[in-house]
């Protein structure tokens, strides 16, 4: 049988002491790039793996941290690939820092948590769980650390990951403004308008939407509020929706999967874009680029999001200094082919 290799293995093949090479593989402690790069590669020689388990009686950590997500929001993780950017930037901050991620779907006014005990979990990345959610009271009295998401908490004492969503709202608006659209739609979302404020994203990007109106001193029409699924089938639906609106000369989707499913929709029913209609979306995922026309959009980096908010969680963990709770990432406008003048009255 085959001996398992330890790390005093290691450290007899580097000519170290225990010490070091357990400061190499737990990179802690002070030891020189040389010596790092020595002891690795013949971690990597040997096929030496650590002792998950016994490191873990030993620190109290189970190394594993839970990724809460409601099944029941606008833009279902299944529908969305806005989240698996967000979930591949967590997974990769996770590796780097030896943590583990355990996917948790909740249903926010039934869930327990009792997971959290049963798998030691060490900490928790909630995502999208809002102000009024019954979960927060829930998620706090299992008194592991916890970062929100897209939550927008207004308790200082949170530590949350968020976007400048209200800039984003008002720099697509201010874009199709100063092209010289008037009449603006907004796809928003499954949700009812009166409960916008239950979702802290869509409510920031409405807001912003008004604000630039306000700017421009136009009114805001409710009736400009489209109500589909953030989705491809619900951004599809959306151009039936504006056949009926002869008046609307362009849309402000608040994601960028439902703006796709629009283009679709809209060129299956004759329309030209931009030149019949603009359209502009809100995320730049990795393929807004290549659609046909390009699409135009508020672009925020959804990979640093997840990497923030990792960082924010196991700094808590470790016990490491934390500058700042609340951590706000920023957008920007890219502009690309979808967005032009109105049309000319004929």
């Amino acid at each position: 049988m085959k001996q398992e290799i330890n790390l005093i293995d290691v450290a007899k093949e580097a000519n170290v002491s225990i010490a070091t090479v357990s400061n190499v593989v737990n990179g802690k402690g002070r030891v020189s790039a040389q010596t790092v790069k020595r002891v690795r590669q013949i971690i990597d020689r040997l096929g030496y793996t650590p002792n998950l388990l016994a490191r873990n009686l030993k620190t109290n950590q189970s190394r594993l941290i839970g990724l809460v997500i409601p099944t029941v929001k606008p833009g279902r993780l299944q529908d969305n690939p806005f989240y698996w950017d967000l979930l591949a930037g967590i997974e990769e901050g996770a590796r780097d820092r030896d943590f583990h991620i355990i996917l948790a779907g909740i249903d926010e006014a039934g869930e327990s948590f009792s997971f959290v005990k049963e798998r030691k979990l060490d900490g928790l990345i909630v995502i999208g769980v809002g102000e009024s959610s019954e979960a927060i009271g829930k998620l706090l009295e299992t008194g592991v650390p916890c970062v929100f998401v897209d939550g927008y908490l207004r308790d200082p004492k949170r530590f949350q990951v968020i976007l400048d969503d209200r800039l984003g709202g008002l720099l697509a608006t201010q874009h199709l403004l100063e092209l010289g659209h008037t009449r603006i739609a907004v796809l928003i979302g499954d949700v009812v308008l009166e409960q916008i404020h239950r979702y802290g994203v869509l409510q920031e990007r409405w807001l912003g939407y008004r604000m630039a109106l306000e700017e421009a001193g136009l009114p805001y029409d409710p009736e400009l509020m489209i109500r589909f699924p953030t989705s491809l089938e619900g951004g599809y639906r959306t151009a039936e929706w504006l056949a009926g609106a002869k008046d609307v000369t362009a849309i402000f989707s608040f994601s960028d999967i439902s703006a796709m499913g629009l283009l679709k929709g809209l060129r299956e029913l004759g329309r030209s874009v931009p030149e019949d209609l603009s359209v502009i979306g809100f995320d730049d995922l990795f393929m807004s680029g290549y659609t046909s026309p390009s699409l135009t959009t508020i672009s925020q980096n959804i990979a640093q999001k997840g990497l923030a908010a990792i960082r924010l969680l196991t700094d808590q963990i470790e016990g490491e200094p934390v500058l700042s709770r609340k951590v706000v990432l920023p957008v920007e406008l890219k502009v690309r082919e979808t967005t032009g003048k109105p049309p000319q009255p004929s």
